[in-house]
């Protein structure tokens, strides 16, 4: 039986749908659940973190975010309860972590963005190439780290009879190599777009910053999130928090409705695993329709208010 560590992330103190992922995946296998998580307080979070048979409770005087002391501390930690996988999903927080705590790891590994995993055989397949091919790779080393991609894995409800056991860790910041000055978050409460079930994304088609209130109206109806393509964002059109694509984010909702997007590779590596893709462009030979589920063919502008009150219609 293999331990399986979870790193449990927060965002405005509560857990991320997609680490409920993580943790149905983990359970579901058999093995041993670690769920480790960075606060003070763990009242509130216990239900969601049920399906752990055990919880590390990191605690600190400054427990923000920094990726030297998460790493030291989370390095620790699996060496300590002798964790054979460590698991997060697919973030940006991951992304920035986890390449330090496989730097600080004895015969670790490092796989990002799995969209399968086997903890029978100990392998994973995840996108490559763009996106282009699915690889399995088979993982040889004693410590696999991996991130998942988000809304692949069911969040489904498991067997949880017994309540976890909690112990607590203190954070370690003596490897701070770094001194973080100030952290700015957005003025404004949006959709995770990693873990959005709807997403709807404007294009340089939009023409216009004051434009994308059109994608925003459609979207609150919807209740999705707002995306953007790099082009839309170097046109200041959108914010780079917005982005869908290969520099940007990688999402994968049920229904992805691209306005005024013409479908360039950089985007579609973004977005190409959404169960349903609807296009709305008027270029007829625009390289999204080859790739769209659904296309419409006319100015974004007239249909985007025609889908708008369809839907309010059906409400």
């Amino acid at each position: 039986m293999s331990n399986i560590g979870l790193y449990i992330e927060l965002k405005d103190g509560k857990i991320k749908k997609s680490n409920k992922e993580s943790l149905a995946l983990a359970k579901k296998s058999g093995n041993t659940v670690i769920a480790v998580v960075f606060t003070n307080e763990l009242s509130g979070l216990t239900e969601n973190l049920k399906y752990a048979d055990k919880i590390i409770q990191v605690k600190g005087d400054d427990l923000s975010f920094h990726p030297d002391s998460y790493a030291n501390t989370i390095s620790k930690i699996i060496s300590e309860n002798k964790m054979d996988y460590f698991i997060a999903p697919y973030s940006f927080q991951a992304r920035e972590l986890f390449p330090r705590i496989y730097g600080k790891t004895e015969n670790s590994s490092l796989t990002n963005d799995c969209v399968e995993v086997d903890f029978a055989s100990n392998s994973v397949t995840k996108p490559v190439y763009s996106g282009k091919l699915l690889k399995r790779f088979k993982l040889l080393a004693d410590v696999k780290l991996l991130t998942l991609r988000p809304n692949v894995f069911p969040a489904e409800e498991t067997d949880s009879s017994k309540e976890p056991e909690v112990s607590e860790y203190s954070i370690d910041k003596s490897s701070e190599r770094i001194k973080i000055i100030e952290t700015k978050k957005s003025e404004t409460k949006k959709i995770d777009l990693m873990e959005a079930e709807i997403i709807v994304s404007g294009g340089r088609g939009v023409k216009s910053k004051e434009n994308f209130s059109i994608i925003e109206d459609l979207a609150k109806l919807l209740e999705a999130g707002v995306g953007a393509s790099r082009a839309a964002v170097d046109s200041e059109y959108a914010t780079y928090d917005m982005q869908v694509g290969q520099t940007g984010k990688v999402v994968n909702p049920k229904l992805y409705i691209a306005c005024g997007i013409s479908g360039a590779i950089q985007h579609f590596v973004g977005m190409k695993t959404s169960k349903v893709i609807v296009a709305i462009n008027k270029d007829p030979e625009a390289p999204i329709f080859k790739k769209a589920d659904y296309g419409i063919v006319g100015d974004l502008f007239k249909i985007v208010p025609l889908l708008k009150e369809e839907i309010e219609k059906n409400i």
